[in-house]
């Protein structure tokens, strides 16, 4: 169920600009960061509920507006504004992200975590071999054909959760990636969940939303962020 916003929109420095994102602050003082990154969307008030239930658990979320104040409501507008994005643009504003959880007065730690679905996914992972300031990477569903992450450079443990019945991200690449991470030596945790469809966590979209997959996927995400970065 969605939650009412508590969160802010806010501005930070970005590679000698501004960006700006939502922010989600724990309610009970700090806690460590963590970057939410939208699906191909844009920041949409499913997002901003991720910001607010991480925040909840105890972390200062802050999900960045990769789209700069546009969204969209149909697949083929989400496509259009994906595939416009500049994929070295929006990593410079993740980093800038980063800086400004770590700078926050009430965060806690020296480094952040990022969770990211879809298109957020492939973002999330290509954030984590470019920023070594992050210390556990989420990938939900993560695809974009112009994000190639560098795995070799990759600075943090992954955990990521695919569909089985997904035919943008397949399980067969997901195999792959599974086998490159190995192959690099880089710790990760896979899971690809059969009767799943892509967006399974989005609870705005009930034609795949998935409630036991979600529970799952959350439960164990915010498990490894607090191992992570706690």
């Amino acid at each position: 169920m969605m939650s009412a916003d508590f969160g802010e929109i806010v501005q930070f420095p970005s590679n000698g600009s501004t960006a700006t994102g939502y922010l989600a602050c724990p309610q009970a003082g700090g806690g460590p960061g963590v970057i939410v990154i939208q699906e191909w969307w844009g920041l949409v008030p499913h997002i901003k509920d991720v910001a607010n239930r991480l925040a909840k658990e105890g972390f200062l979320a802050l999900a960045p507006d990769l789209y700069h104040g546009e969204t969209a409501t149909s697949p083929d507008q989400a496509g259009k504004l994906m595939m416009s994005l500049r994929i070295d643009q929006a990593e410079r504003e993740l980093s800038g992200a980063a800086d400004f959880l770590i700078g926050f007065p009430s965060s806690t730690g020296e480094k952040v975590g990022v969770v990211g679905f879809c298109m957020g996914g492939a973002l999330s992972l290509y954030a984590a071999t470019k920023n070594p300031r992050i210390g556990a990477c989420v990938v939900f569903y993560g695809g974009h054909p112009n994000v190639k992450p560098d795995l070799p450079q990759l600075h943090a443990p992954v955990l990521g959760f695919y569909a089985g019945r997904d035919t943008f991200v397949t399980p067969e690449s997901v195999e792959v990636l599974s086998e490159e991470l190995k192959a690099h030596g880089k710790q990760a945790t896979l899971h690809i969940y059969p009767d799943t469809d892509h967006g399974f966590f989005n609870d705005t979209r009930p034609e795949v939303y998935s409630p036991l997959r979600a529970a799952e996927a959350w439960k164990e995400m915010i498990a490894f962020f607090r191992e992570r970065l706690v």
